[in-house]
């Protein structure tokens, strides 16, 4: 197992994505600071995200140009500026501050998938992409958990500050394997120009279209989960507040744990592309299910449904991009790149698209339906894989 690649790619993944989620866990504090509405807060993930897209597209040709190492602390410097800029204390500075992480936030995954593939053996080749993946709910957790403590003692521009110091650290760091590790470099690569149609030239491939369709739906799926389980359960099913985030922790713990545990199995006994069906199935039964939300549902079967939402849309990431890894061969990092994309494409559409659906029926049960149904045609495009290697690419 790559031991210090994954470490690093880990850490970089953990750090950019608790800066991301930040200003969320903070949005109470910083709605009064800046007198806008709370919901305005949630408006800067949106603009990340959006920004995001663009920067995975891109960041293929960057990473062949300056190293994979480069480019993941390209990523940290810009989570280090947007926390200095959302910082400043107005509106037009966190706005600012989204645009800069996002630059940097969407050429994370192909980064670190460009570092890991060639030093990873094809034994563990999922299990370690699943590994790196945890450090997207590791990041959440941090910032939920460590951020509305330090607001209350010290403020929270400070405690956004606060976050500085990590992230600055890890960037110099990375400074002492770069040489060993950035060794497939081309100095003349074209950055712009062809360069952002690339990753779209992978699409021509069915296996490929294939995955990026269920990637869409899967991270849609998953963020739906992530936005509306609290208000749900609380204005719904008749849970508190607590109640109600107990079930929204137990969703993300889930999907944390999980995720290594499901690239263990695409190594052995599933094809990648059939441990993804597995997760659709899975995805599609738990929407169903939210779907039937009432008081008469007890506390244990909601957290079951939770914890099965949590294990399948929140589990899927690693084993997805160790596949477009694997089915983008030689071009691996472009495929990555158009993966990320994907998926931040899913996270700023779906989700939008369910909570209107939710205001026009009146109720969850539609639109969670309609999930579970993109889900299940999504699962079984995948079943009809039945060829997939499980090899590493080379």
């Amino acid at each position: 197992m790559p031991l210090w690649p994954l470490i690093a790619t880990l850490a970089a993944q953990t750090l950019a994505t608790m800066a991301l989620f930040s200003l969320p866990a903070i949005a109470p504090a910083v709605a009064r600071a800046l007198d806008v509405p709370g919901e305005f807060v949630g408006v800067f993930v949106s603009v990340a995200y959006g920004v995001g897209i663009v920067s995975a597209l891109f960041s293929p040709g960057f990473i062949h140009r300056y190293g994979g190492v480069r480019v993941l602390q390209g990523v940290l410097v810009a989570t280090a500026a947007m926390l200095a800029l959302a910082a400043g204390g107005s509106v037009t500075w966190l706005a600012i501050a989204a645009v800069v992480l996002g630059l940097g936030y969407g050429a994370a995954a192909p980064a670190s998938t460009h570092l890991l593939v060639p030093q990873t053996p094809p034994a563990v080749f999922n299990m370690v992409m699943s590994l790196r993946q945890i450090g997207v709910p590791l990041g959440g957790v941090l910032g939920s958990l460590l951020l509305p403590p330090l607001v209350v003692h010290v403020g929270w521009r400070e405690a956004l500050l606060a976050e500085l110091p990590g992230v600055l650290l890890l960037t110099v760091l990375m400074e002492i394997p770069r040489r060993h590790w950035d060794v497939d470099v081309h100095p003349t690569r074209r950055l712009l120009g062809r360069a952002l149609l690339a990753p779209f030239a992978l699409l021509r491939a069915w296996p490929m279209l294939r995955l990026s369709i269920a990637s869409f739906f899967y991270s849609g799926t998953q963020l739906c989960f992530v936005a509306f389980t609290t208000t749900q359960l609380t204005t719904v099913a008749g849970f508190g507040l607590i109640e109600a985030g107990r079930a929204l922790a137990v969703y993300q713990i889930t999907g944390a744990v999980t995720r290594p545990i499901w690239g263990w199995i695409a190594d052995r006994w599933l094809t990648p592309s059939h441990m993804l069906a597995v997760h659709g199935f899975g995805m599609a039964a738990a929407s169903v299910a939210a779907g039937l939300f009432s008081p008469r549902w007890s506390h244990p079967a909601v957290l079951l449904v939770a914890a099965v939402a949590g294990s399948t849309g929140g589990g899927y990431t690693g084993v997805a991009y160790a596949e477009y890894a694997h089915l983008g061969g030689a071009r691996r990092t472009e495929a990555t790149g158009l993966g990320t994309a994907v998926m931040f494409a899913g996270v700023l559409l779906i989700p939008s698209s369910f909570g209107v659906t939710v205001a026009a029926t009146g109720g969850y049960a539609f639109a969670y339906s309609v999930l579970a149904a993109l889900a299940l045609i999504s699962a079984v495009l995948l079943c009809l894989d039945t060829c997939s290697s499980r090899a590493a690419p080379v």
